[in-house]
């Protein structure tokens, strides 16, 4: 098995442990006797952990080898998500989940990195793409299986168990990957003070760009969509498990993008992809607001997830080149922004869910992400110009 199909085993679990305590929430909230906006402090406390992280793994990475680095991030997974289970209290849980949320750092962006030190720039979206396979595979597995546990009698201490196995037995073959390969010598950046590499890969104008975006794209995304199964729990009254499956349809879609991508980058182009992405998110959230039947949450959910990857792969790639000299700093520290503005995304939506309801949680994303593929376009219009 190549070190690149281990790599999207990886993926999968992580994307997995992103997207399954959505569909958990109203469990956790029954479990623990909270309000769902304060059991998505299981999702908030994961996304900070995994953003702070980004800045020590990434230029762990550059230094000592970036399949040694998610091996050993693999393991840290499969401990923290061991000690989810016995969580006795919800705020342990909390603590376990950020735990595991640091070491979750380490997997999908420097898989990312490998890829961006191993492809040419020209081959790489498609690359990404496959890899990306792995990831989308992992967080519709985790959304639907969310939905299955939280429903059960096993609850969130079975999903969180059986990530725990997952996680071990990929950590074991990518260790007996690294064991057999030679590790590169470091460059003479990776050698440079932790602080000193982030601050090269801020100081370049087109960085800033990426990672604002990629802000963005947390902040106005990733945040209400952690709260769509509950909406649709408590607007239709369907059950958890049939909500979530819906909403895993979310990566289905980024799976038609996967498959598709090389003929869709070739045909339309990076600046035609973030714009059109932005457009298709923004209407499947209007679409989510509007509609009176939960029926369509599926197919508008599809639509949303393919537009989410015209988008949010075109970012990934420049992010792997944004800073080649130290490209696990730079791809890491586009995560870190990434699950920054997601933490935020959470927070605040939460907060809009308790007090206020759906209708700005949906309407707020339904307005700005159009905007947000529009202004990176633009972006990328005329840093072409410039060329």
């Amino acid at each position: 098995m190549s070190t690149q199909t281990l790599l999207a085993f990886a993926c999968f679990f992580s994307g997995a442990a992103l997207r399954v305590c959505d569909s958990l929430i109203p469990r956790l909230a029954s479990d623990f006797q909270v309000t769902p906006g304060t059991a998505g402090q299981v999702i908030i406390g994961f996304a900070v952990a995994y953003g702070l992280m980004q800045l020590v793994f990434g230029p762990l990475g550059d230094r000592y080898g970036k399949a040694r680095m998610v091996c050993v991030a693999l393991f840290g997974c499969a401990a923290g998500a061991a000690a989810c289970v016995f969580s006795p209290g919800f705020g342990f849980l909390v603590g376990t989940r950020m735990v595991w949320g640091m070491a979750a750092a380490g997997v999908v962006p420097l898989a990312m990195a490998w890829i961006g030190d191993a492809v040419p720039y020209a081959e790489r979206q498609a690359t990404l793409a496959r890899l990306l396979t792995g990831t989308l595979s992992g967080m519709m597995a985790g959304q639907l299986a969310g939905g299955l546990f939280a429903d059960s009698a096993a609850g969130w201490r079975g999903a969180f168990g059986t990530l725990a196995a997952g996680y071990a037995v990929v950590g074991l073959l990518v260790l007996v990957r690294v064991r057999s390969q030679v590790a590169a010598p470091a460059s003479s950046h990776a050698a440079q003070p932790f602080g000193r590499q982030l601050a090269s890969v801020l100081a370049m104008p087109w960085s800033r760009y990426v990672l604002i975006a990629a802000l963005l794209e947390g902040m106005l995304l990733l945040g209400p969509l952690a709260f769509l199964p509950a909406y649709l729990h408590a607007r239709f009254g369907i059950t958890l498990s049939v909500a979530s499956a819906a909403i895993a349809l979310y990566a289905a879609g980024g799976l038609v993008y996967a498959m598709t991508a090389r003929r869709i980058v070739q045909r339309f182009g990076e600046r035609r992809m973030v714009a059109t992405g932005g457009v298709l998110m923004g209407l499947g959230f209007a679409a989510w607001f509007a509609s009176p039947w939960w029926q369509v949450a599926a197919p508008v959910a599809l639509l949303v997830g393919f537009g989410t990857y015209l988008f949010h792969n075109t970012l990934q790639t420049h992010a792997t080149q944004m800073a080649p000299q130290a490209r696990g700093t730079a791809v890491s520290l586009f995560a870190f922004c990434l699950f920054t503005g997601q933490a935020a995304g959470v927070s605040v939506s939460g907060w809009v869910f308790d007090r206020l309801g759906a209708a700005p949680l949906l309407a707020v994303p339904a307005a700005l992400l159009p905007l947000t593929g529009w202004w990176f376009a633009r972006a990328l219009r005329l840093r072409a110009e410039r060329a």
